[in-house]
């Protein structure tokens, strides 16, 4: 399957790059598609080369030239030389790049317009789109949901490392009000000790240790059935807010619920959401809370999508391919609409866009996602 991919990839690379030879006022559209090819993140590429195959294949126009090169992986030189490849090969519009680690070399290249798959808002945004799922609209989707659930006293929480300071200037920006910030050491080891402190477990469990042995040393069968009772529990005590937004992805994202599992938080009563994880279902396999919310893309759109990447070229595509997806259908329906891409004013449409990750728009020229919200439910995936 491995050689049947790589020599399908070195067919589309061939494929791509023949419309090098159209002329530039043929009414063609060249698109580069700037992706590492190479180093680290190759298979990242290879999968964004793919889905946007599928991309073109549904759009089915004669008149859209994909032009790929290879950024490499972490190489400002490489990255450098790929889009000066792909400015000289015609292409005024770039797909990518994938990450947000050479945003800054991006404003060198002012004629040209970037539409980035990082969701890490740039500096720069004269020539730069960035369809990443922000975490703006990640943290206004869980608002509104606190707020039909009528949660008033909120938890966010995240981890101390260098998304730290990236994420405290987001969470101004939310309009949830009576909420407080805890942060944590990604060290599993210190973790569960300030969960602990956070939800005051000591002092919880004390409290039914406490009741307990006054209840048994009575004798009334009201205080027999109450001692039954509690020595089903492992805390007593509630604690001291009604949700949680823990702002965490893969296994610390795990440590942190696990922590709260064990720290006897009930997630019938305290609503535990975090941010998009692309619907991972070793959620679900682990011994977490039941109940856990979080904003994603359309869950339908999502499945059919990898449904089809995979009935196309046998492998499972990474999740943020989808967004390579959808920027290529974009870039046709602005030409489309506009008969052309002149600038990247051209993009700011005010009507909603209906893409693959659902919908969309722009707000003060961003990429604003209007996400959903789905849960947890008996081992299953269900949207809210």
């Amino acid at each position: 399957m491995i050689k049947i991919i790589i020599t399908f990839l070195s067919y589309i690379f061939l494929l791509f790059n023949t419309g090098l030879l159209a002329n530039e006022n043929d009414g063609k559209l060249k698109v580069g598609l700037l992706a590492p090819f190479s180093g680290e993140y190759k298979n990242l590429g290879e999968s964004l080369l793919l889905s946007t195959q599928l991309a073109l294949d549904e759009i089915n126009s004669e008149n859209i030239i994909i032009i790929p090169r290879d950024s490499g992986s972490n190489d400002k030189e490489k990255f450098n030389l790929a889009i000066k490849e792909l400015i000289d090969a015609g292409s005024k519009i770039i797909i990518g790049p994938a990450t947000s680690s050479h945003f800054n070399e991006i404003k060198k290249y002012k004629n040209t317009i970037f539409i980035s798959l990082s969701n890490k808002e740039p500096k720069i945004s004269n020539n730069l789109i960035n369809i990443g799922i922000s975490l703006e609209s990640q943290l206004e989707a869980i608002e509104n949901l606190l707020r039909k659930e009528k949660k008033k006293k909120t938890v966010i929480l995240y981890p101390k490392n260098e998304y730290e300071k990236f994420i405290d200037k987001k969470i101004k920006s939310i309009k949830l009000k009576n909420y407080r910030v805890f942060k944590y050491s990604p060290d599993p080891r210190v973790l569960t000790g300030q969960i602990e402190k956070l939800t005051n477990y000591k002092q919880r469990k004390r409290n039914l240790e406490t009741r307990i042995k006054i209840l048994k040393k009575k004798d009334n069968e009201q205080s027999k059935r109450e001692l039954k009772n509690l020595e089903r529990l492992f805390t007593l005590g509630s604690v001291n807010f009604d949700s949680v937004i823990i702002i965490d992805f893969g296994n610390s994202l795990k440590s942190v619920l696990s922590s709260l599992v064990y720290t006897d938080v009930d997630d019938t009563k305290v609503l535990i959401s975090t941010v998009n994880q692309w619907f991972d279902e070793s959620i679900l396999r682990e011994n977490l809370v039941k109940n856990l919310y979080f904003p994603s893309v359309n869950m339908k759109q999502f499945k059919k999508y990898n449904r089809s990447y995979f009935r196309s070229f046998g492998i499972k595509p990474d999740e943020i391919t989808i967004l390579a997806y959808d920027a290529l259908g974009l870039i046709h329906y602005v030409w489309k609409k506009n008969k052309g891409i002149n600038t990247i004013n051209d993009f700011f449409i005010k009507e909603k866009i209906k893409g693959k990750i659902g919908t969309f728009q722009f707000k003060e020229k961003k990429v604003s996602q209007l996400l959903k919200i789905y849960k947890t439910d008996n081992k299953k995936f269900k949207e809210y």
